[in-house]
């Protein structure tokens, strides 16, 4: 019971926090809306997202034998292209989140170590980061996709191998600024391993700008996996993925624009809400 309460005064704090920036609360909006979507798709889904209706059905048009209306029409198989972009933001808010949660996990433990132990650690992680960030980012997903295969596991991995560099160098600067506060002498007096005072002391220090290109980089991957999946890398056929939905629609879009039109807008709403959280949580941390 005090842990749910403990949970709902944090949520309630986040709120308050939000209410000082429009451009954050509808960010923040979008974001919901596309989650509880993605929570309840099953539910809002008209149809089942593989099931063949009617191919190249225009929006709006009545199904005949269900007699339910398609209201984004359907694609060059027949599939309700509503029910597809309900499903695929699953894999969407699954994959993304996790892609930059593993990305941050990698790049901050280097970025520690570089900033806090300097020398030889600052030296040998620097030079790996500035060789993998010298490659185009696109060319290495498509090397490391085209290596490993194309599945969820692997875009993941793809995107914390190209990510989390650009990571490391964000934590390393702040790390050089924090290890010559007072607080981090303080834990170096009492003896504290560097592991604690990296974990314990610093990162938290450091928690504000991570979290605002934290909402920023969410957005980069959220079109990143549209990105491979446009390109064929994303989750294989026949999996609802909006990347692949833009791809499979785009030879036809001239004749049926709404193949491709409604996927892409469903992209954009999403990117955008990440960009107006961050610049929410921007403008509030410069209040402050």
């Amino acid at each position: 019971m005090t842990e749910i309460a403990g949970n709902a005064a944090a949520s309630w704090r986040t709120i308050a926090i939000l209410r000082e920036s429009w451009i954050g609360m509808i960010g923040a909006g979008l974001i919901l809306f596309w989650v509880l979507v993605a929570l309840f798709a099953p539910l809002l889904a008209p149809h089942d997202p593989l099931a063949i209706l009617q191919p190249f059905a225009k929006p709006g048009t009545v199904h005949a034998g269900t007699g339910t209306t398609l209201w984004l029409g359907t694609d060059n198989l027949g599939r309700d292209i509503l029910s597809r972009i309900i499903w695929g933001s699953r894999t969407v808010l699954i994959y993304a989140p996790l892609a930059t949660i593993c990305a941050y996990a990698v790049g901050i433990l280097m970025g520690l170590a570089a900033g806090y132990n300097r020398g030889w650690w600052d030296m040998v992680l620097s030079r790996v980061g500035d060789v993998i960030l010298s490659f185009p980012v696109l060319v290495l997903y498509i090397i490391v996709i085209a290596t490993f295969g194309a599945s969820g596991i692997n875009i993941v991995i793809a995107i914390t191998f190209a990510s989390a560099p650009g990571i490391m160098r964000i934590v390393r600067g702040l790390t050089l600024d924090l290890r010559n506060r007072d607080y981090v002498a303080a834990a170096q007096t009492r003896g504290e391993a560097s592991l604690f005072i990296m974990l314990v002391e610093i990162l938290p220090n450091a928690r504000g700008p991570l979290i605002v290109d934290a909402c920023v980089r969410l957005g980069y991957v959220i079109i990143t996996i549209g990105v491979l999946g446009f390109l064929g890398l994303g989750l294989p056929p026949p999996d609802p993925d909006w990347g692949g939905m833009v791809n499979e629609g785009r030879s036809m879009a001239m004749i049926f624009p709404h193949m491709t039109i409604f996927p892409c807008v469903a992209i954009s709403s999403l990117v955008l809400g990440f960009n107006l959280l961050a610049d929410g949580l921007r403008e509030i941390s410069l209040r402050d």
